[in-house]
């Protein structure tokens, strides 16, 4: 919750600094240009469109802050903010072009050098948000387990393979720990996926989905750590399975 809305303040803020505040060192490509070239800018509306863009953003990140807040699973709107941030940036790279007359033609529109500027900046952009996207549905998948005669192998990234003989213990929890903050892994929404430290000072390792409880909490020779599956019962399932495997 906290994040998201700490995100959407700093686009606003952004976003002010440029339109309001006409910070104009702060537009990137801009402050590097020579004097001659940047009289052939419209910045003024250059950093109009850049306000707009930094608080349509901004306060979708506070609307996903706020869902958090009231409970809801912000990673439901992640996928839609995500459209949103991407058309609207590649709106804005369209739009700027307009307001850069060092690369108009002579005819009004865009030189060939521009154009290409154009299209590679929007290539770039769009490559960069399906990269994104994917990565954060891979990251909200379900954890997937085998329960094999060498251990219990958990899928994906952060997972591996833990064998029965390094296994102490396995019981199954309603609750998750209170955590501090993340130190090596994601958090998308109630996915939890990585390392993280509990307000006691302890080092977990989660594959879980803080919403959909119970959790099987699992201690080996090393560390402790929780996951749970897609459904309530698969993860009871699974715990069964487990303490089978670990009996003497």
């Amino acid at each position: 919750m906290v994040v998201w809305l700490l995100i959407g303040l700093f686009m606003i803020f952004a976003g002010l600094s440029v339109h309001v505040f006409k910070w104009y060192f702060l537009i990137a490509g801009y402050n590097t240009m020579p004097k001659a070239k940047k009289a052939n800018v419209d910045i003024a509306s250059v950093a109009r469109l850049m306000g707009y863009w930094g608080y349509l953003n901004g306060g979708v990140c506070i609307l996903l802050g706020l869902m958090a807040a009231l409970g809801m699973d912000p990673a439901d709107g992640v996928i839609p903010a995500l459209i949103i941030f991407g058309v609207s940036t590649i709106f804005l790279l369209i739009r700027a072009q307009k307001y850069d007359h060092n690369v108009s033609s002579s005819k009004g529109g865009l030189a060939q050098s521009g154009r290409l500027h154009q299209y590679g900046s929007i290539g770039v952009t769009i490559v960069s948000l399906v990269v994104v996207g994917i990565l954060m549905l891979y990251f909200i998948q379900p954890t997937q387990v085998t329960i094999a005669d060498q251990g219990l192998i958990i899928r994906g990234l952060y997972g591996g393979t833990y064998p029965w003989d390094a296994v102490a213990s396995a019981q199954l929890v309603e609750e998750l720990p209170r955590l501090a903050r993340r130190t090596n892994g994601a958090a998308i929404g109630s996915h939890l996926r990585g390392y993280f430290r509990t307000s006691e000072g302890e080092t977990i390792k989660l594959f879980v989905d803080s919403k959909q409880p119970p959790f099987i909490r699992i201690v080996t020779e090393d560390q402790v750590l929780y996951l749970n599956l897609k459904t309530s019962e698969e993860t009871r399932q699974a715990a069964a399975a487990i303490e089978e495997r670990l009996q003497p």
